[in-house]
């Protein structure tokens, strides 16, 4: 009954309105409007920020005109609808992009070793269980070149603290950080989830990380996001099972011991990076309230056709 309300209030908003296109975000909110949209004729479009195409977006892509995606195969993407995809990225914060320029410092034999570790906008308690107490089992000669930045929840603070004392490692902490986009840029390693935004800004800023997707995710989504920077040689994914203080210790001393992988890392992930994802979002939205977008799917189909994918990474060519 919700939905359906939803759908009347939007075909009312539309005929007031009259726009000349629609784009929705996925989630159960963006139903009724994209819904609204194509009973009305409006051309919609979706976008899709995970590498797995979410629900709604699965129950509208046989309907819109256009889905756009921040990876080339998102999971569930069915093949009569591959000629529909429009690779945009996925929009980040202006923050971001103003570190998109800032080189990667490769870790320095006895140097300092910065490490960035946080788990999503409330943090993550497992980052608090496992990291402090793996770091304070690595060798003392890399203890004091470390250099840790992490979130913690409030009530964990305490706790995190008096183990690093212990360990004799410098550590600032905070339950949020307002400046996250630069602290991304400046470290030299980030241990983190792999929601969708949190990957996107890896990418952009093109810095190397551990990730641990968070295992309950709907459709296993942060574990596909992560598939696909570790796929690119940008990460490594340590599924939250496996993610002990041993495999931790063992893979950070290693990479720490070996910056040359690092360094390979960071330049995999800014390889991945889409800092023009706004305007690319912009102008297939443009395209598609003027109606030039059909002649592109068109061409999407022929090549389908003809055995290629469909895929369709769209611009204008604006500046």
């Amino acid at each position: 009954p919700a939905i359906l309300a939803g759908v009347a209030r939007s075909l009312a908003i539309l005929q007031r309105v009259k726009p000349a296109a629609l784009i929705g975000f996925g989630g159960y909110p963006t139903l009724p409007p994209v819904a609204a949209a194509i009973l009305r004729g409006v051309p919609a479009c979706v976008h899709e920020q995970n590498a797995v195409l979410g629900r709604v977006n699965r129950l509208v892509a046989p309907h819109v005109e256009a889905i756009a995606s921040t990876f080339d195969k998102p999971k569930f993407l069915k093949a009569r609808d591959a000629g529909k995809l429009v690779l945009t990225g996925n929009p980040v914060r202006d923050a971001v992009i103003a570190q998109a320029g800032a080189a990667y410092d490769t870790p320095r034999p006895g140097g300092e070793i910065r490490l960035l570790v946080f788990g999503g906008s409330q943090g993550a308690r497992v980052m608090s269980d496992i990291v402090p107490a793996s770091l304070a089992h690595l060798p003392e000669e890399m203890r004091k070149r470390l250099r840790v930045v992490q979130q913690a929840r409030p009530e964990d603070m305490e706790r995190v603290a008096r183990v690093y004392e212990q360990a004799g490692i410098h550590t600032e902490l905070n339950s949020f950080f307002d400046d996250m986009p630069e602290r991304i840029a400046h470290c030299h390693l980030v241990v983190g989830r792999s929601g969708a935004s949190t990957v996107s800004e890896l990418a952009v800023i093109g810095r190397p990380s551990i990730l641990v997707p968070l295992p309950h995710s709907l459709d296993n989504d942060q574990k596909a996001n992560a598939e696909k920077l570790a796929d690119a040689g940008a990460a490594w994914m340590i599924e939250q099972k496996d993610f002990t203080e041993e495999v931790f210790a063992q893979r950070i001393e290693r990479l720490f011991s070996a910056p040359a992988d690092l360094e390979a890392a960071a330049a995999a992930a800014k390889a991945q990076g889409q800092p023009n994802a706004v305007r690319e979002l912009a102008d297939l939205v443009e395209a598609l309230g003027r109606g030039e977008y059909r002649a592109l799917r068109s061409r999407a189909r022929k090549e389908i056709a003809q055995g290629g994918n469909g895929n369709l990474e769209f611009t204008t060519g604006g500046a």
